[in-house]
């Protein structure tokens, strides 16, 4: 009997250890063994929509980050890029499964900071050595509101021209083009239709959210004036007027649509394309013969080109001194070792990084000589959906289904009832 009952006793105390070591600690910022990390450590839970080609490149920084230090563990969890934002906005309203540290684009940070759920991260940088000089000074005076940091960025991704080495040679053009004169002669030399070559082929749908404030704002138009949309100006107008002027010159195919002018460029069939630096990868791989360079200057006011930033943000709820320790260890690894996010074809915001004889061998480095004059989106709160009706609209001037003036009047109504 006394056998029995030492044998069953001996059970419980086995089982109890397996469970034991199963439950561990989950949910945000506790100490955790959990996947990727190391008995005893701290785990930060870091959320990104990076679910294209550069989540890898992100993963090595991550998995680099967490192999150089015993102390703080990321666990990097990808979240779909189309479902980002409703999938964080669920997150932040919950306690459960609260990131600790997310990636968030420069132009969500002032209305994430309206609604109140993201803190100013003044104190964690300072408290790993990190200060607002250490990064590009644009993207660094959007995220700070009424004196206050919410963002540290990770990148800038400026509209760059990508144009074909190959077929610029067989034109007999020496560089790119950095005017519109430039720029108009030499699609003009570049085009053979009958071979069935574009000079530049004009994009009806994406990534016009990227071009059409370039060209508005190079002409000295705005797309806010600082109480109402303002994309039907004569300026604007007038820069839709022209990538219309190019389609009816043969320079460019007509009914481009979506991605119609990178799978041409692919081909070997597009001579120029306007795009985001994240389109490196994809080139590589295509084993493409192509050149990086600022876009030209088409407007007749200024140099300007619109451009975009991941940023890392922190919830507001997230107060484990811990935790945010180590968010700010793991932001100061990545202010001198994001190397591999530029190999993605990013070009970087930490300027120990953009300094680095390493980053200036990489042919995205001719991106950050547009630093100096890049604009991101409006500061007004929910301009995503205020300004949605202006890619539907230019894209019926585009495919000329009205004329220009009409489809920007018409996206400027629509605009105005959205923000009503």
């Amino acid at each position: 009997m006394r056998k029995k009952w030492s044998s069953l006793l001996t059970l419980v105390i086995m089982v109890a250890l397996v469970m034991a070591g199963c439950g561990g600690q989950s949910g945000s910022g506790g100490q955790s063994s959990g996947e990727g990390g190391k008995s005893g450590n701290t785990e930060l839970l870091f959320w990104s929509p990076f679910s294209g080609a550069d989540g890898p490149f992100m993963k090595q920084i991550v998995d680099r980050y967490n192999a150089s230090q015993d102390q703080y563990s990321v666990k990097f969890v990808i979240q779909p890029n189309g479902e980002y934002y409703k999938q964080l906005d669920v997150a932040l309203s919950a306690a459960k499964d609260r990131p600790d540290l997310v990636i968030m684009h420069l132009d969500q940070i002032p209305t994430y900071q309206n609604k109140g759920q993201l803190q100013a991260i003044d104190e964690i940088a300072a408290n790993a050595g990190l200060s607002k000089s250490d990064y590009v000074e644009a993207a660094i005076d959007y995220a700070t509101i009424e004196g206050k940091w919410y963002g540290i960025p990770l990148d800038i991704h400026p509209l760059v021209m990508y144009y074909n080495k190959d077929l610029f040679e067989k034109a007999g053009i020496a560089s790119p083009p950095t005017t519109r004169e430039e720029f108009e002669n030499a699609t003009q030399q570049l085009t053979d239709q009958g071979a069935g070559v574009y000079g530049y082929v004009v994009p009806t749908l994406w990534p016009q959210q990227f071009i059409f404030p370039t060209l508005v704002w190079q002409n000295g138009g705005e797309l806010w004036n600082g109480s109402d949309v303002a994309y039907n100006s004569p300026e604007a107008v007038e820069m839709v007027e022209w990538l219309r002027s190019l389609i009816d010159m043969g320079v460019s195919p007509a009914n481009v649509q979506q991605d119609g002018e990178n799978t041409l460029f692919l081909q070997g069939k597009n001579a120029i394309q306007f795009n985001g630096p994240w389109m490196k990868s994809q080139f590589d791989e295509a084993g493409l013969n192509y050149g990086v360079a600022p876009v030209p200057q088409i407007g007749k006011a200024k140099q300007a080109v619109y451009g975009g930033s991941h940023n890392f943000a922190v919830p507001r709820d997230v107060t484990d001194e811990n935790v945010l320790a180590g968010i700010g260890d793991f932001l100061k690894y990545v202010a001198s070792n994001s190397l591999d996010w530029a190999e993605s074809g990013q070009a970087l915001a930490a300027k120990p990084m953009l300094e680095s004889e390493e980053f200036k061998a990489l042919p995205q480095s001719a991106i950050a000589e547009s630093f100096s004059y890049v604009q991101f989106a409006p500061d007004v709160l929910n301009w995503p959906t205020i300004s949605e009706p202006i890619w539907g609209e230019l894209n019926n001037a585009l495919l000329g289904k009205k004329p220009a003036q009409q489809a920007m009047d018409d996206a400027v109504a629509k605009s105005r009832q959205a923000i009503k």
